[in-house]
């Protein structure tokens, strides 16, 4: 029993690790997931770090391929679009949910969630407020559905806010601390909290499309320019 929690221990802590590498970019999409250095980083034996790689493999984070092994799964237009379709479609569906059951502490999460994400600004060269952004945009996302009380339904939008995650960091490029987005956040909130869950989900898929719809064209725009870069060079 002690060895098989120790197990799970460590695959845990390399898969949230591995985790962020992806979703960070430090592992970069299509790139081949050699378990052997991996080993060597973690300094784990086979069985466990192949429990990790399979875990972010369950999260679309991880490709196997027959005769090529792991591969950290690639990014593309189509996949970036589907994500934000997903996303407007069922963390609607867990707000609304949230709202109908939802209780004061879960209230009291949104407000406080909000509070902290309004005052917390991303700025590129600051890797530092980059993590505390990230932090704070994801606890508030995930306090406004978390009073749904569908496990398998947050379980799913999790996998979905990490996919879209690592598009954000891949590719967006401007600070995200804008009066627009603070004002998105803040309408939200205040509308979950009032329980009117027609203009709280009306809000929420506006703003998911929209921040959507502004990292796709970024992707267009950084694709663009790599593009034309290795055209300078050949």
């Amino acid at each position: 029993m002690a060895g098989q929690q120790r197990k799970e221990t460590l695959s845990s802590r390399v898969s949230a690790q591995l985790r962020d590498d992806i979703l960070r970019g430090q592992l970069a999409p299509g790139s081949k997931i050699n378990l052997d250095r991996l080993r060597e980083r973690f300094d784990i034996s086979i069985s466990p770090l192949r429990e990790a790689v399979s875990r972010l493999a369950a999260d679309g984070l991880v490709e196997f391929e027959d005769q090529r092994g792991y591969r950290v799964a690639p990014v593309s237009i189509e996949n970036l679009v589907e994500i934000t379709r997903l996303r407007a479609e069922f963390e609607v569906f867990a707000l609304k949910a949230s709202i109908e059951n939802g209780d004061l502490e879960w209230e009291s999460s949104i407000v406080r969630t909000q509070y902290v994400l309004a005052q917390t600004t991303r700025h590129r060269a600051d890797p530092d407020s980059i993590e505390a952004w990230e932090t704070a945009y994801s606890n508030f996302h995930l306090a406004m559905i978390e009073g749904c009380g569908l496990p398998l339904l947050l379980s799913f939008c999790q996998i979905l806010r990490n996919q879209n995650n690592r598009y954000r960091y891949l590719f967006l490029r401007d600070d995200i601390s804008n009066r627009d987005t603070i004002i998105d956040h803040r309408q939200i909130a205040n509308a979950t909290t009032a329980r009117d869950a027609g203009q709280a989900c009306q809000l929420l898929h506006e703003h998911i499309k929209t921040a959507g719809e502004t990292l796709k064209l970024q992707m267009i725009d950084t694709m663009a320019a790599k593009d034309n870069k290795r055209a300078h060079w050949v």
